[in-house]
């Protein structure tokens, strides 16, 4: 890779400002000053600034406590984007895999790699996500079998694939489905003539919301969180 373009990809520094540092003598590769923007960086080598390495960003997996009033988008609409709790390097490479409505708490998966982002939500994957549920009216514990067996949405052909609904109290449940059909937590229990009052996802396929994350704090997965998702 040229030397302009890795530290374009690796920093927030335009071609031309890289291009710059590299006339003026303040950039290096394994200690040695390098002037051409063609120089050819392999990926053993160290590039710094001024003496401060600038390592390859790599493909970036985040978990974030995505609080209200906030959107699952890449920009700024009529909410603010929940990227902007991001305080990193090329937030603009990143991507949010499986999206929560504006009013939804819960767990945010972020990243840049595409094909683990696929793996989160292809319904061929079958990603369980699981929901905490507050519910305006009281649940009865028949609607157990009705989610297990499958939910006909409006406008939906069939139903919706089996979903696990655990009781917590009479307004308050545990929901786990394995689809991600437009509002289907809300239309699930529309179609059973309840409404959702309060929505906050827990976990993504094995990957749980961090309890130590306050809303809008994140932190990045572990390896065994990123290997979690296949």
């Amino acid at each position: 890779m040229r030397i302009d373009k890795y530290l374009c990809e690796n920093t927030s520094l335009t071609r031309s400002i890289a291009k710059k540092l590299l006339r003026q003598g303040e950039i290096t590769c394994d200690g040695e000053m390098v002037k051409s923007a063609s120089f050819k960086v392999s990926a053993d080598m160290e590039v710094c600034i001024d003496g401060v390495a600038i390592p390859p960003l790599g493909e970036r997996y985040i978990m974030l406590h995505k609080p209200k009033d906030t959107i699952c988008s890449t920009v700024d609409e009529v909410y603010p984007s929940v990227i902007n709790f991001l305080d990193i390097e090329k937030p603009e490479t990143l991507h949010i895999a499986g999206r929560l409505d504006a009013d939804t708490t819960g767990l945010v998966l972020i990243t840049s790699d595409g094909q683990w982002s696929h793996n989160v939500t292809s319904p061929r994957k079958e990603c369980q996500k699981r929901y905490r549920v507050t519910l305006a009216d009281g649940v009865d514990v028949s609607l157990v079998e009705d989610f297990k067996a499958g939910i006909q949405l409006r406008s939906e052909e069939g139903l919706t694939k089996p979903a696990k609904l655990e009781l917590i109290d009479s307004h308050n449940v545990w929901l786990t489905i394995s689809e991600g059909k437009y509002h289907q937590v809300k239309r699930m229990f529309a179609a059973v003539g309840n409404k959702v009052m309060e929505l906050h996802r827990q976990s993504v396929g094995e990957i749980e919301l961090d309890d130590e994350l306050e809303l809008g704090e994140w932190r990045y997965l572990t390896e065994a969180e990123i290997a979690s998702i296949k």
